[in-house]
């Protein structure tokens, strides 16, 4: 395969052949329950661990970007392997892979809200596979932080960042951002060994087409704005594609850092929902699998129900959930397949190595701050934030649980699901199976 095409070969010794790629994202997407923590956990131990299709240090060099980037992280890494593994193809496939099941699922789950406000039937469905992920997603902390944290000043960032995100709750790109900075200094006095890469990626990728590809991308992310306007101007599809093409450029962090603003524009400005409806969107994204950030669709569901014009009202929720997608996940493929070239590169770069490296430790802060986070909704249905000073604009708070509110069956299914991966050391499709089955028993039998 010619890397002028596709993209870099890798670096490791088992390479994939493309049906390998698509069963194993295939797999993924439908099991990448419990947001971005479990799924970057998730593709660790499929394509670095099981797989061993890329090495450690090219898989957190790959994360390491996608966190820089606004969007979800976990499809934008998830496209990312493709790309190495089959170059442009098996970025697409592995990118739609991630997100398809989840969105094929939230669509399902929106209409049954829209046509019935009731959906608890299915949800209870994914009670055992959340608290499992739990485990998971302890075992990547875990993980990732004993190879990535290989100093005492990597150890430090990682401290620094759970705090700054956890206690403080610093915006996400001010974090990650420092501690670029700090690594970037941290370099100038500490000697590095370079890092071995191929003539091929050492290249500097030629401008012209990567320029092409970043228009064609752009093109096509743009290309159903148009023909929304030309055809369906009385439906509020135009305003979804819109909407949430902006929001595509500014949800950095993630879902959570972006929902507030939607769920104000969405109730207020436009009217596609209710009050109270966006946490009812937000708890059907938290039970499917793929990104968080996929309530989108929810909303565009409703917007595309409740405003379909000429439409059958079903038909336009369903465009207007596919279109929200569009708009937020199509540019996971333009800071990819025009940037990724260039991160690759700068694999070989002493400075530049460094400033990633930290932005890994700061990363394994960020994994541990979803981790909490997660663990605490997962195992009590209640947690209050409790503040505790003020320092000028900065204010200390703690997100404490109501202790009365501890779902014991979750805990249960939780140490279950940890004793089979950490005691017996059980693949992740078997520990998913089990505690699928626990929690329909402790939804519908207990």
């Amino acid at each position: 395969m010619s890397i002028a095409v596709d993209g870099p070969d890798t670096v490791t010794e088992i390479r994939p052949t493309f049906a390998e790629l698509v069963s194993a994202f295939a797999r993924i997407g439908l099991m990448s329950f419990g947001g971005p923590a479990a799924q970057i956990a998730l593709m660790h131990k499929i394509c670095v661990e099981e797989k061993r299709w890329i090495d450690e240090d090219r898989y957190l060099h790959a994360l390491n970007y996608c966190m820089l980037l606004p969007g979800p992280e976990a499809q934008q890494l998830a496209t990312y392997i493709g790309w190495l593994l089959h170059g442009v193809r098996g970025g697409i496939v592995a990118g739609l892979l991630f997100v398809l099941p989840g969105l094929a699922i939230i669509l399902g789950l929106s209409s049954l809200y829209a046509l019935y406000q009731e959906a608890s039937l299915v949800t209870g469905m994914f009670f055992g596979l959340k608290a499992a992920v739990l485990a998971i997603v302890v075992e990547a902390v875990v993980r990732i932080g004993k190879r990535a944290l290989k100093s005492g000043f990597h150890r430090g960032l990682a401290a620094a960042a759970f705090i700054a995100l956890f206690f403080f709750s610093l915006p996400f790109p001010l974090v990650v951002l420092a501690a670029a900075m700090i690594g970037l200094v941290h370099a100038r006095g500490v000697p590095s060994a370079a890092v071995e890469i191929s003539e091929e990626v050492r290249a500097r990728p030629p401008l012209l087409r990567q320029f092409a590809t970043l228009l064609f991308w752009v093109a096509v992310w743009l290309a159903p704005l148009p023909l929304l306007w030309l055809l369906l101007p009385e439906t509020a599809l135009p305003e979804v594609q819109t909407f949430f093409s902006t929001m595509a450029l500014v949800t950095f962090g993630g879902a959570y850092a972006v929902l507030a603003y939607v769920a104000q524009v969405a109730v207020d400005h436009y009217a596609w929902l209710k009050p109270g409806e966006m946490l009812d969107g937000l708890a059907l994204a938290e039970t499917t699998p793929g990104p968080l950030v996929l309530v989108l669709s929810y909303v565009g569901f409703l917007a595309g129900f409740r405003e379909s014009g000429v439409l059958n009202p079903l038909v336009g929720g369903l465009l207007g959930g596919v279109i929200a997608a569009w708009a937020t996940f199509i540019p996971s493929f333009i800071w990819i397949f025009a940037g990724a070239p260039y991160i690759e590169r700068l694999r070989g770069n002493r400075l530049l190595s460094a400033a990633l490296s930290a932005i890994t430790a700061a990363v394994v802060g960020v994994i541990l701050n979803l981790a909490v986070w997660f663990a605490l909704h997962v195992i009590f249905t209640r947690v209050e934030p409790v503040n505790l000073a003020n320092f000028g604009p900065l204010s200390l708070s703690v997100p404490l649980p109501v202790w009365s509110s501890l779902d014991w069956q979750a805990l249960v299914i939780a140490l279950v699901a940890a004793v089979m991966i950490f005691r017996f050391h059980l693949g992740i499709g078997k520990t998913l199976i089990v505690a699928g089955l626990l929690g329909l028993a402790a939804r519908f039998l207990l």
